[in-house]
């Protein structure tokens, strides 16, 4: 089973916490070690991941479908 499949099968409240759980982390970690290279390192993969999560979020299965849907109601 692939992350994708998985992530696919997530609901929308835990695709959010997907994204922001480890730009929390990050964040909070900077905070507690300070500016270094590794909270910088750390800061730009969760905004990375953040930003795929957001980008792509629109294009899953469930997602496409509900985009189909609202066409067909202003039809």
């Amino acid at each position: 089973m692939s992350p994708v499949i998985l992530l696919d099968n997530l609901s929308p409240h835990a695709r959010v916490l997907t994204a922001v759980v480890p730009f929390a982390i990050a964040m909070l970690l900077r905070l507690i070690l300070g500016r270094n290279q590794l909270t910088r390192l750390l800061i730009s993969a969760a905004t990375t991941w953040f930003a795929i999560n957001i980008l792509l979020a629109p294009y899953s299965v469930g997602m496409r479908q509900d985009i189909l849907d609202l066409r067909s109601l202003f039809r």
